[in-house]
């Protein structure tokens, strides 16, 4: 399924303005503009230590910068899927318990249970969840609060190719089914190259921004992840496949299946 693409005319769901974040005399991030509109996807990637996480934080209004400002949207709702979440084996938590702490309308839940694949595991505890298990189950909480953007933090980890894939065409669904803008932060480039709008490289600033096809060119890319890591782009028909594909018949609004056990 091809990504709806945000109209661009309204002002931006948020706006971080001229952003600097300094630590322990070091600095962290260094004047960073930022916006992201409605139903957009944006992809934040950049090497380790780029001050991915901290741009983040600031985002999320969890830490406030040294100098800048952030403006959002009135009544804005945010929700966020951690890179790692790991409660306490003495705390007694079921994923049903994870979930009622978000109100949301019966029929909406139920489909956001369905298609994240998190039916059958409702009564399991949180802590005896796999890794791919555990991630499918916060982006389903994550999408019971109705947010308007919602920011994952490489959510693939611990997914087996497959569901991996499924992840990234229901992840691409979410603008057009939810209303939500995404960001999420990816080292993964096939996806990036493929399965979203905009591409924001960071290294303390921001290096370049632009269209997929477009950011691969660009010489502060090419100086961080190399020449050789390009990828063709494809064309997707309504069903995500090729449009050299074969006629597809299946539902064209993805869901997760449910990850095997090892």
């Amino acid at each position: 399924m091809s990504p709806v693409q945000p109209a661009s005319v309204n002002p931006p769901l948020i706006q971080l303005e001229n952003i600097s974040v300094r630590r322990d005399e070091r600095d962290i991030l260094r004047n960073v503009d930022f916006a992201l509109q409605a139903k957009e996807i944006v992809t934040l990637i950049g090497p380790n230590g780029a001050g991915k996480s901290t741009l983040i934080k600031v985002l999320l209004g969890i830490m406030p910068p040294n100098k800048g400002k952030v403006h959002f949207s009135k009544k804005l709702k945010m929700a966020y899927v951690p890179q790692k979440f790991n409660p306490s084996t003495s705390l007694p938590l079921r994923v049903q318990d994870l979930l009622d702490l978000e109100v949301c309308e019966a029929h909406l839940r139920e489909e956001i249970i369905r298609d994240t694949g998190i039916l059958k595991l409702q009564q399991s505890k949180v802590q005896q969840l796999s890794g791919g298990e555990r991630q499918r189950v916060l982006l389903a909480r994550a999408l019971l609060r109705q947010p308007d953007i919602l920011v994952l933090d490489e959510p693939m980890q611990g997914l087996d190719i497959q569901s991996e894939a499924e992840l990234y065409d229901y992840v691409r669904s979410l603008p057009e089914r939810y209303g939500c803008a995404v960001l999420m932060v990816s080292h993964d480039l096939q996806w990036v190259m493929q399965g979203t709008h905009r591409v924001v490289c960071l290294n303390k600033h921001i290096c370049c921004s632009g269209l997929p096809e477009s950011i691969q060119q660009h010489p502060e890319y090419q100086a961080i992840f190399g020449t050789q890591r390009m990828f063709y782009q494809h064309h997707h028909n309504h069903c995500g496949h090729s449009d050299h594909a074969e006629p597809c018949s299946h539902d064209p609004r993805p869901h997760i299946h449910p990850e095997p056990k090892a």
